[in-house]
């Protein structure tokens, strides 16, 4: 991942949370450490498979911790690091843009509707 930075910080930033369902993660994990099984349930429609394949790439990017406890059955826990935690602004700015964005369509679907 390093190795792809480019000059441009929006596309830094864009590498590193470049699709939803990586958003979708950090927006779980901002509420603190969760099992594989919890974010899989509290994201929905991800597949097991493409869950893992990014939270691994979140882990190389120093996105994400995961600590594995070695008992039966075994379990693995995710937390954000220092840096995953340090996306929470961008993550609430987004949220406000959504709900300023929702209730922007609903009214003009409401005031279509009424007319």
């Amino acid at each position: 991942m390093r190795d792809e930075l480019t000059a441009c910080p929006v596309e830094t930033t864009l590498l590193l949370i470049n699709n939803r369902w990586k958003v979708l993660i950090l927006r779980e994990l901002l509420d603190g450490t969760k099992r594989f099984g919890e974010l899989k349930k509290a994201i929905g429609s991800i597949s097991s498979k493409v869950l893992t394949s990014h939270l691994r790439s979140m882990e190389e990017s120093g996105l994400v911790d995961r600590e594995v406890f070695a008992e039966v059955p075994p379990h693995v826990e995710y937390t954000l690091t220092e840096t995953g935690n340090s996306l929470k602004p961008i993550l609430d700015a987004m949220k406000e843009w959504g709900t300023e964005y929702q209730a922007k369509i609903n009214s003009e679907l409401k005031e279509a509707k009424d007319n």
